[in-house]
């Protein structure tokens, strides 16, 4: 798909993450008889809303889905069956967030919208009957971070309720090391590679894609911020289980010029692996899967890890034979993977927890 996407730019047919968007969009799914389903706007920011048909004899859970895509593509159509299962089998009124997409729009606003959204749905749950003391956050891949992002921002409000779960599934968390063990051994898998990890990003920052080499050896993060992050991004905090074959990357040279290019990696809003202990300690409950066939896999062993160091109740799944999306597949009969259902039922467990 990526070299068929790149020969059509080439060919000045369509853009590449125009057409990655145009194959990741899916199939229209059918009725659901189960749900109304309403397309809405939250203080301007398109969304859908799934409410369960079944009178209910008090206020329902809601669930904030951020879908993934990198930034760039997925929306809420491509991520339509999670989200009816979701709703149907947790019985909860699940809003699906449509944040717009970089680099058309330009980062934070992706974060921003769906901070919007979420405020707004924690300020009007009753509205759709909804408890808003038991509204849970959920993302995948960059969701994930987006959902990261949220409970981090509003940990400390006073103003609205809390939320009081969140569900990072394979969550991109940080953009300081690709040399992690997991991005070692995944560097060519299919769906996310270790290069089309750091490309993808600086199309979501609308960065020159020459900086991508120089960003992969590590050339872009100073020694000071290595030496402050050590203690929450190293190798050395992930387990041998998941380290066969690791090799630590040689030294790098550091150059600043690249540095100055590439301020937003190290925000906490794009990096939430680099909150402080005081934004990561009022977290909510949190559930996170992982996937062994996944670049990303170490950023949720990491942030698992700072979680629990930081005294918050964390769920932890890793599927074996899972890869980066491999969520999108869900409901889509053969062509579906048994750990596309894995993923989503191990959402729909912990989220009946709540």
């Amino acid at each position: 798909m990526e070299i068929l996407a790149k020969n059509l730019k080439h060919l000045g047919i369509v853009g590449e993450h125009t057409f990655i968007r145009l194959i990741t969009e899916g199939l229209p799914a059918c009725r659901d008889s189960q749900l109304f389903i309403k397309d809405l706007h939250f203080d301007g920011v398109p969304v859908r809303i799934y409410l369960p048909r079944e009178p209910s004899a008090s206020k329902r859970r809601g669930v904030i889905f951020f879908h993934g895509g990198c930034g760039i593509f997925g929306s809420i159509r491509s991520h339509e069956r999670i989200c009816r299962y979701i709703a149907r089998k947790s019985d909860s009124v699940v809003v699906s967030v449509g944040y717009h997409l970089a680099p058309e729009h330009k980062y934070p606003a992706q974060t921003l919208e769906c901070l919007t959204a979420t405020v707004h749905f924690l300020k009007t749950a009753e509205t759709y009957g909804v408890d808003p003391a038991r509204i849970i956050v959920c993302g995948d891949s960059v969701g994930g971070a987006y959902t990261a992002s949220v409970c981090q921002e509003l940990g400390h409000r006073t103003d609205i309720t809390k939320i009081c779960a969140q569900v990072l599934i394979y969550p991109f968390l940080q953009a300081l090391n690709f040399n992690l063990p997991s991005y070692q051994q995944n560097a060519a898998v299919a769906f996310l590679s270790r290069e089309r990890t750091v490309h993808f990003i600086l199309k979501y920052l609308d960065k020159d894609c020459s900086l991508k080499e120089p960003i992969l050896a590590g050339s872009h993060v100073p020694e000071s911020i290595n030496l402050k992050y050590r203690k929450w991004i190293n190798p050395d905090l992930i387990s041998d289980v998941f380290k066969p074959g690791y090799k630590p990357p040689l030294p790098t040279l550091f150059l600043p010029q690249v540095h100055e290019e590439v301020q937003e990696l190290f925000e906490p809003w794009f990096s939430p692996l680099l909150a402080e202990d005081a934004v990561v300690c009022p977290l909510p409950d949190t559930c996170i899967v992982t996937c062994e066939h996944d670049v990303l896999r170490d950023d949720g062993l990491l942030y698992k890890k700072r979680l629990e160091d930081n005294n918050v109740r964390v769920t932890w799944h890793h599927v074996e034979k899972g890869f980066h999306s491999v969520m999108g597949f869900f409901g889509y009969g053969i062509f579906s993977f048994p750990s596309s259902s894995t993923i989503v039922n191990h959402a729909v467990d912990f989220i009946k927890g709540y």
